[in-house]
């Protein structure tokens, strides 16, 4: 009479032994890579002259592909193929082995840090002013993720000046010095690396994380702030050398832990905010050395002494929500932040001065607020976003925070982009069926005045603007693809540059004068 339970416990033990690998099998896939992978992605997966190869760090790419890249290799890298070394069934193995979390957290904390640091260019080496003929206001830096390089570019004569590799998958846009001659790059592995613009050379490098979402900069110059994913951290290095000042982990006053999804400088109030994945909380990070007390939480009333203020440098306001924050925009005063819910269905304003929500905007299509705009119609301050799931662009009024307009567009966009020396903002449709299009749009009427298609049935994506907005440069987002010039008034094509993938380019001046049209 015990012969039915048995038989379904047998049957039970039978599939989890046929579904799950067995320790002989997870033993050959860590050989394996032992052999073929380690010596250039690192003995624990961490990277080394190859990307890292951890789950984190894999999001994006789906596992088939990353075993068509084992097979295959990568060109442009040091990464070759396999197909002729392995079997397929090894090859699966090895894919489903870096896929798989580690045995062993991995750990990156002050040590690792400080151990990664690479000085290029002592600082007393670097030139006093620039090796280039080019207005080092109006130079270009082209992210080209295609073959993992970056071009300097001359933005008057639209001509490369110098191309050079960069570390594995570039990310969160770049950084420049208030004086425009450095810039700072994050890399998804979390290399920081520091280039000067007047020497053309690295200046250092130091791994602040194992997988980072993006570096903000101090206006002042003096800080540089990256957010991570892995650890959950906040580290603080010195602009000037990259040295590690301070790791700040990331949690609440009950121990849960936080992935970092994005920090950025708010220059007026003299601070980084940081959005947390995790916890539903926004982070402000004072770094002026005269800041009033910071308090974790709130306090019922500062002057009976129920709480201590934080003592160490660069200390945390926590602002309690609602809802998550995975992205965000600034108004133009950085009194307020502008994010939005993790389900698309709306979001929020925060007020940073009194710590609260102070309004919902209804934008059920995902708005990419990191990617928003603002400028002035009408007299009143208003905010643009396209949308990452229904084919719109939201335009906010920033004063009532009612929604203004939802323009219709051919499709689901990522980047929108203006300048004040222009009466037009840009939007691509990337993630549509016509993600050849862009979209050029009237700021006064908010009505689409032209559609440009700069390559048909490629992909075009992420416009900037010179430094006077009279052109706009466009990506054709490819590995066979190209930078291209357009008149900003005319709205014609003068230029065409052969490049691989050039996922973003960042104008100088426009960065470090906070242009309204641009990201930040």
């Amino acid at each position: 009479m015990h012969r039915a339970p048995a038989l379904a416990f047998a049957t039970l033990v039978l599939s989890w032994l046929c579904a799950a690998p067995s320790q002989s099998a997870q033993d050959d896939s860590a050989e394996l890579y032992r052999r073929h992978c380690a010596a250039c992605h690192g003995a624990e997966r961490l990277g080394g002259k190859g990307p890292a190869l951890l789950p984190e760090n894999l999001s994006r790419l789906p596992k088939g592909e990353a075993e068509r890249v084992i097979a295959q290799g990568r060109a442009a890298t040091h990464m070759p193929g396999f197909a002729g070394t392995l079997t397929a069934l090894e090859i699966a193995r090895l894919a489903d082995y870096v896929y798989a979390p580690p045995r062993v957290q991995p750990v990156w904390g002050e040590n690792e840090i400080d151990a990664s640091r690479i000085v290029h260019r002592p600082p007393q080496s670097l030139p006093p002013a620039p090796v280039h003929r080019a207005d080092p206001l109006n130079l270009f830096v082209v992210v080209e993720t295609g073959d993992h390089h970056a071009t300097i570019l001359d933005g008057d004569r639209f001509e490369p000046i110098v191309r050079f590799s960069t570390r594995f998958a570039l990310h969160g846009g770049p950084k420049f010095s208030p004086d425009g001659r450095f810039v700072y790059f994050a890399s998804r592995d979390g290399w920081i690396s520091k280039y000067d613009l007047y020497g053309l050379s690295w200046v250092a490098e130091v791994r602040a994380g194992i997988n980072t979402r993006n570096l903000a900069l101090s206006s002042d110059g003096r800080y540089v702030m990256v957010a991570n994913y892995l650890p959950h951290t906040l580290v603080v290095l010195d602009a000037q050398d990259l040295r590690l000042l301070k790791v700040i982990p990331v949690q609440d006053g009950k121990g849960r832990s936080s992935r970092v999804s994005a920090v950025y400088d708010a220059a007026p109030r003299r601070s980084f905010v940081a959005a947390l994945k995790d916890l539903k909380q926004i982070w402000e990070i004072p770094y002026a050395e005269n800041t009033a007390a910071v308090y974790r939480g709130l306090v019922h009333d500062y002057r009976m002494g129920e709480a201590l203020a934080e003592q160490e440098p660069f200390p945390v306001r926590v602002t309690e929500l609602d809802d998550y924050l995975d992205d965000f925009f600034f108004d133009p005063s950085y009194a307020y932040v502008i994010g939005a819910s993790r389900d698309g269905s709306r979001a929020q304003v925060v007020n940073l001065d009194v710590r609260r929500k102070i309004a919902d905007l209804d934008l059920p299509g995902l708005p990419h607020l990191g990617s928003g705009i603002a400028w002035t119609r009408a007299g009143r301050p208003v905010l643009a976003t396209p949308n990452l799931k229904q084919a719109l662009v939201s335009v906010i009024d920033m004063g009532s925070w009612k929604v203004v307009k939802q323009i219709e567009t051919l499709g689901p966009g990522f980047f929108l982009r203006s300048h004040e020396g222009t009466r037009y903002a840009w939007v691509d449709v990337f993630f549509g069926p016509h993600r050849d299009a862009l979209h050029v749009i009237d700021k006064e009427s908010l009505e689409i005045v032209a559609t440009l298609r700069p390559a048909p049935g490629k992909t075009a994506a992420h416009v900037e603007f010179t430094r006077d907005g009279g052109y706009a440069l466009v990506s054709v987002w490819e590995n066979d693809g190209a930078l291209v010039v357009y008149d900003a008034e005319r709205l014609q094509e003068v230029k065409r540059l052969p490049m691989n993938k050039p996922s973003g380019k960042y104008n100088v001046y426009n960065k470090i004068t906070r242009s309204t049209g641009t990201s930040h």
